[in-house]
């Protein structure tokens, strides 16, 4: 198969040749710092794009096509352009197109500063100066992109988020304490900035599949719900402000071309996954084993037939700390939860992060092209607790509630 039938299998839940891989997107590439130990790692000093910024924000590149190649990626990818980009005087920062402050700590940029933190009106708010959904420059130049990858490869070509989503721009642009006490307290607010946001969001896209509408296969949006250990809002306000926006925007995106929707957001979403399919999301992303709750293989048993999954490689705890054996065994894992039946693209579920070893990159990579193949064969490669969890569990004696372990992530 080459990639886009690969990906029209995968979408459909049927078995394709193999597990397709991705890599690339805006939150999900890697960290320059770690880009550059990668290029010295494969003794590849002309490896291109150290410098080429995807994201200013979190630090990470634009891939060279020749690393892409090597790693067997089967998506490209298609960003829209910063603009309205203000740098502050003597420092380190940025004010965004939105008005938002970055600031330079550590490793990349965190915000500062929200413009709409300490507004008490809705005049005040519509008197922001929200950017324009209209500008050609955010789209310059990407029609162009798109139609040679359409139309001179046969990978899957995908439109990029246009950067922050409903929820997530919200809580940075009023500011997170905020926002959370107009959800509470406030709630008309709260709602007046979903709508002109959704606004926006839908103008922009609407100039934006204009452009690339008619060779992209997939567009990817971001919005993050989720935290660590919880959801960042409850179910319930989930379902009654964020759910019905969200799939006003899927189904106004899906309008406008033929293309399959992924949706992305970090941390524990458990508890809405299956509103998340209701809402018309095709591909799930990043699943971040590493939260609370997100059990690979209960996730595919429940709701393998409604979603794809997207990523499941986890950034946080896993690539950073592990052997590269122990990095092929937890993508066999994840493979396994994840993949059978189809219904499964492995990549990184974020930005891999300059504490990753190029060792563990390489090998990630590796892993899954080499156990990906159909049909699975990792009987020899998974121990019986990861190839059946839910039969061992049963089997195994039960303990008191006094000792029952966190969820299986």
């Amino acid at each position: 198969m080459n990639p886009r039938e690969r990906f029209q299998a995968v979408v459909n839940h049927r078995e394709p040749d193999r597990v397709p891989i991705d890599w690339g997107r805006h939150v999900g590439s890697i960290h320059r710092k770690g880009y550059a130990r990668l290029a010295e790692y494969l003794g590849d000093p002309d490896l291109k794009n150290r410098d080429v910024v995807l994201d200013r924000m979190v630090q990470n590149v634009v891939l060279d096509e020749k690393l892409l190649q090597r790693f067997n990626v089967d998506f490209r990818w298609i960003s829209p352009h910063w603009i309205g980009v203000r740098e502050v005087a003597g420092q380190d920062a940025y004010i965004d197109m939105w008005g938002i402050t970055w600031t330079y700590m550590l490793n990349a940029y965190s915000l500062t500063n929200s413009p709409l933190k300490s507004i008490t009106t809705l005049d005040e708010l519509e008197r922001h100066p929200w950017p324009d959904p209209y500008d050609p420059a955010i789209f310059i130049g990407l029609r162009e992109v798109a139609r040679h990858w359409h139309e001179n490869s046969e990978y899957v070509v995908v439109a990029d988020s246009i950067k922050g989503g409903l929820l997530t721009k919200a809580l940075q642009i009023r500011g997170y304490e905020s926002f959370f006490a107009d959800l509470a307290i406030n709630q008309p607010f709260a709602e007046a900035l979903l709508d002109k946001l959704l606004w926006l969001y839908k103008e922009m896209w609407t100039a934006y599949l204009k452009e690339v509408g008619p060779y992209v296969q997939m567009v990817y949006f971001t919005d993050d719900i989720g935290a660590q250990n919880s959801m960042m809002i409850s179910p319930d306000t989930f379902r009654a402000l964020i759910k019905p926006r969200l799939k006003n925007l899927i189904d106004h995106i899906k309008g406008l071309a033929d293309v399959k929707f992924m949706y992305h957001t970090d941390g524990s979403v458990a508890p809405v996954l299956g509103d998340i399919a209701d809402m018309g999301v095709d591909i799930l992303n990043p699943i971040q084993t590493s939260a609370m709750g997100m059990d690979t293989y209960r996730m595919k048993e429940t709701y393998g037939d409604r979603l794809v999954f997207h990523g499941a490689i986890d950034v946080q705890q896993m690539l950073p700390f592990s052997t590269p054996e122990q990095v092929r065994y937890d993508v066999a894992k994840r493979i396994w939860d994840l993949g059978r039946g189809g219904g499964y693209i492995l990549s990184s579920c974020h930005d891999v992060g300059e504490d990753v070893a190029p060792e563990n990159v390489v090998a990630m990579f590796d892993a899954a092209r080499e156990l990906g193949e159909y049909p699975l064969r990792l009987e020899n490669v998974l121990k019986p607790e990861d190839l059946r969890p839910a039969a061992v569990a049963e089997e195994a004696p039960q303990k008191s509630s006094a000792h029952r372990a966190r969820p299986r992530r």
